[in-house]
């Protein structure tokens, strides 16, 4: 026993002895402070999702199995908060594309970063095409002072120290895209259509974004998928490659290439060896999404848990979210709404071919392993947040987990505040016209009955007397 729950224990002895001043003092056991303790306990809030439980002992022999690889630690959400080890410098403005409503927002917003904060903004190079852009005379005087890059060039890795963005759910999702690890701290601010997830309003963005920037600031840790595809035919290649291997070290012939088996480098169109291009690996915020395509018919999917063979999805496809994505397909879907701060997956079927097929969460960090079923009439296609689609053929296999990488999007005021407010303003959740209270007086008088309200008062004061 520690000696502080020791001491807290004496306290309480001794507050329960002075409280009955008539009981003779009694020695402090050792078996009575656990009592006290245990007792305590009970009442003590545990402040975080899925802590440890205290007590790790059940019984006289049963405990629970210490292996610290094996636990995920959650943290508890309202301690989410925002710190830098050092001053921001660099920070990526990312605005909705076509969109003129955006722009003087944009110009000022990256116009304040320039000159008043001092801070490096990096920004597409696309955005600088736009031709309201080219004809503001305010953004021409910070026009060369930016920093851009293109996308699917450039990679922003251990660059950006800052992510601001100015738009709709689309801009954070666009974010995501663009950091495959981690990802900075990003501040949305809401300038689209629905804004679920962009929290912020720009009429003060000054202050809201000096807050930021010292430190003063709530996080959400949106967590990610990670989808990766790996195709029949490029394990074929690698069976191929290894035996291969295997045959030239029996033979000893050192002389043959590695190229030649195809496991390590391909031949691209102008007849040089390049470096295989690797699989699919992408990391989702919202949802990856299997559907049948523009087949006729069902799509016939095997889903697999942890390799677990769990069922056979007939209908119009699956949808694999986070909690993030679970207020966007999903929600549409029939699934619930999960916290994003809720460590979970859930698998929710698109107009299944079964009545009893609801959507289900399962814990994250379990890896669910999504195949075309052998006998399916047609192969499926995968889209990973509404991008990247491609098709996937019989022998092929997605797999999906929790990244150990989230986002960490910045709250406007707290954790709980925020995603209940957007539950209301976008979705409308449990908006309703109220039932009108009911007026005993007038409800007695519309019966027909001549008794006033005292008169029933007085009898049944009277009913309780007798």
């Amino acid at each position: 026993m520690k000696e502080e729950d020791l001491i807290m224990a004496r306290n309480l002895v001794a507050e329960s002895q002075e409280a009955s001043p008539s009981t003779s003092p009694v020695p402090l056991r050792r078996n009575r402070v656990q009592d006290i303790l245990e007792r305590r306990s009970q009442f003590r809030r545990t402040r975080s999702l899925n802590a440890p439980s205290p007590f790790q002992q059940f019984g006289p022999c049963g405990r629970i199995m210490k292996n610290p690889a094996m636990v995920m630690q959650i943290q508890d959400p309202a301690s989410q908060r925002l710190t830098w080890y050092k001053p921001p410098l660099t920070v990526l403005v990312i605005k909705k594309v076509r969109d003129s409503t955006v722009m003087a927002p944009f110009v000022q917003l990256v116009e304040w970063l320039v000159q008043e904060k001092h801070m490096v903004v990096w920004v597409e190079s696309a955005v600088l095409d736009d031709l309201s852009l080219q004809e503001d005379k305010r953004f021409q005087n910070i026009k060369e002072k930016l920093v851009t890059f293109k996308d699917g060039r450039d990679d922003l890795t251990d660059r950006i120290d800052f992510i601001v963005c100015l738009g709709g759910d689309g801009t954070l999702l666009y974010a995501s895209l663009l950091f495959q690890q981690s990802v900075p701290p990003v501040m949305a601010f809401h300038l689209g259509s629905l804004g679920f997830l962009t929290p912020f309003q720009f009429d003060n963005f000054q202050e809201q974004v000096t807050n930021v920037l010292e430190g003063h600031a709530a996080l959400t840790l949106r967590s990610r998928l990670r989808c990766v595809i790996y195709r029949k035919s490029e394990r074929r290649k690698d069976s191929d490659c290894q035996q291969n291997q295997m045959n030239c070290s029996i033979s000893g012939d050192s002389g043959v290439s590695m190229d030649s088996c195809g496991g390590s480098g391909t031949h691209n169109a102008s007849g040089k060896s390049g470096s295989r291009a690797p699989s699919t690996n992408i990391l989702v915020l919202n949802e990856v999404v299997i559907d049948r395509g523009p087949s006729p018919y069902l799509s016939n999917i095997d889903l697999f848990l942890d390799g677990k063979y769990i069922t056979s999805v007939q209908g119009d496809g699956l949808i694999v979210s986070t909690p993030t994505g679970s207020t966007a397909y999903a929600v549409a879907a029939g699934a619930s709404m999960i916290h994003p701060s809720v460590p979970a997956i859930m698998v929710t079927p698109i107009c299944p071919h079964s009545l009893s097929f609801r959507p289900i969460v399962v814990p994250a960090g379990v890896e669910l392993k999504i195949s075309v079923s052998p006998d399916s009439r047609n192969t499926s296609w995968v889209s990973f947040d509404g991008r990247n689609r491609q098709e996937l053929f019989h022998g092929d296999s997605l797999r999906v987990t929790t990244s150990i990488y989230p986002v960490p999007s910045i709250c406007a005021q707290d954790q709980i505040s925020d995603w209940f407010d957007s539950l209301a303003e976008c979705l409308h959740w449990n908006v309703r016209k109220k039932q009108k209270c009911l007026d005993e007086l007038s409800d007695l008088t519309a019966s027909g009955s001549e008794d006033t309200l005292d008169e029933l008062e007085r009898g049944s004061d009277s009913l309780l007397d007798s």
